[in-house]
């Protein structure tokens, strides 16, 4: 006589909430045991749940994009005569004599997982009626990711594959060995570092990190040489640099703008402040805002699963400092909120604050967008690295006095060069033009920053 039994999620290694991504099933379907019912995703792996045991499918109790735990119903099913013989059991098979002639003997089912389209099926639960308690193993990665398989969930594999990476050569460091998002970052900044191959040569051939070894030299054999250690900046903004340049898509645009209306204003302000050091700097903070405002685009992070952009509401712009360490990267909050005289005294003190060694975290987090000026030094153009998670930066090179025609004749005029670095999975060319045009107007200008 059919008997309507429930099928239940079963231990699933201590994972809560977990979301149902298919159901396979539909009332009125036939099912056999060990069949999958239902598929879920945890940040493990993602599981086929099987039917504990055969029958027909009466009512079905999960849909996708549920959230599910060890013990939540599944469905009702009618199980088939002898449903509950076929589980696995320790005891005989034949302790009475049956009416009707013996079945054929059903294969004992061992409670391990059973690879399924190169997923893991987990073992179905053991049928009501079980007298036989078994402690369970504790939980293991292999339980859903059997032999050497790393253990990694589906988006965690495609994040490696997007970087190119060998999932295979990355140690995880969550519990039980599986592999987090951090552990790819951490093994792409130590491959660029060290100069290790991080790839298979598949991944390589699509496109992915294969770095040569470092190149071993012994240079001392050519000549007299002196060895300087890294700074601890000069360290960590190496790595950091080398994250950057490796994991984002970089494209530059020029830019010139006209700055002699700018110039001489600023030379004026300065007569007026004599104690107050005022460098081109705080109008390029200003046409920044001014410009961030206009394209909020630029004013953006990626998050980390790189499928959303967070837009930000205020304007933190971060200041490259030139330390006798190496480069620093302090940020003034709050840019529209200030005027120029501010941002010059704020500008004058955060400096000074990065070349005495006093900066601390919170001087240097938080920022929107980057400046990095060569203005004082020299150069008509250069392609700065992005910050991440900034999408963008701004390069500022020497200022050159050079003729424009004004269309009557050519005149001297003040030219800025400006390289405007950007993310291109989140800005695209026309975008970029444009907001160079804008800034460039911006600071061309200068009753327009009053706006």
């Amino acid at each position: 006589m059919a008997d309507l039994k429930e099928a239940r999620v079963p231990d699933i290694g201590g994972n809560a909430d977990v979301p149902v991504i298919e159901v396979l099933i539909k009332p009125g379907d036939r099912v056999e045991k060990d069949q999958s019912l239902i598929t879920l995703e945890s940040d493990k792996a993602t599981m086929e749940v099987p039917a504990p045991f055969a029958g027909v499918v009466k009512e079905v109790k999960l849909k996708v994009g549920d959230e599910v735990s060890e013990g939540a119903l599944i469905a009702t099913i009618e199980a088939a005569d002898g449903a509950v013989a076929a589980a696995p059991s320790p005891a005989p098979a034949a302790t009475a004599p049956a009416p009707a002639p013996a079945p054929a003997k059903v294969p004992e089912v061992k409670e391990e997982p059973i690879p399924l389209g190169g997923r893991s099926v987990l073992p179905g639960n053991a049928p009501e009626g079980d007298a036989s308690p078994q402690a369970r193993p504790p939980f293991d990665a292999k339980l859903v990711m059997p032999g050497d398989a790393p253990y990694a969930s589906p988006a965690i594999r495609a994040f490696a594959r997007e970087l190119g990476v060998d999932i295979q050569q990355v140690k995880g460091s969550s519990r039980g060995g599986r592999i987090v998002r951090e552990d790819v970052t951490a093994y792409v900044k130590h491959a660029l570092a060290s100069g290790a191959r991080p790839v298979s040569g598949a991944a390589a051939s699509a496109g992915g990190l294969n770095l040569l070894p470092w190149p071993k030299v012994d240079f001392a054999k050519f000549g007299e040489i002196e060895e300087k250690p890294l700074s601890r900046i000069q360290k960590i903004s190496g790595a950091n640099l080398a994250r950057n340049w490796a994991m984002i898509p970089h494209v530059t645009q020029h830019e010139d703008a006209d700055i002699t209306e700018l110039e001489a204003f600023r030379k004026k302000l300065g007569e007026e402040n004599k104690d107050l050091k005022i460098t081109p700097l705080v109008f390029q903070i200003k046409a920044v805002v001014a410009a961030l405002k206009k394209f909020p685009q630029f004013n953006a992070s990626l998050d980390e699963s790189t499928e959303k952009l967070i837009l930000k509401k205020y304007f933190h712009i971060g200041i490259a400092v030139d330390t006798p360490d190496g480069l620093v990267v302090p940020v003034i909050r709050d840019c529209d909120k200030k005027g120029l005289l501010d941002l010059a005294v704020e500008l004058g003190e955060i400096s000074k604050k990065a070349r005495d060694k006093k900066l601390g975290p919170n001087d240097m987090s938080g920022g929107c967008f980057s400046i990095s000026s060569l203005g004082g030094i020299g150069g008509t153009a250069f392609t700065p690295i992005v910050n991440a998670p900034e999408v963008a930066i701004l390069g500022v090179s020497k200022a050159q006095t050079k003729p424009v025609w004004n269309g009557k004749e050519f005149a001297p005029r003040l030219i800025l060069p400006l390289s405007l670095s950007y993310d291109h999975r989140v800005i695209d060319g026309a975008l970029a033009a444009r907001f160079a045009s804008f800034l460039a107007t911006q600071l061309g200008d200068i009753r327009r920053l009053l706006l």
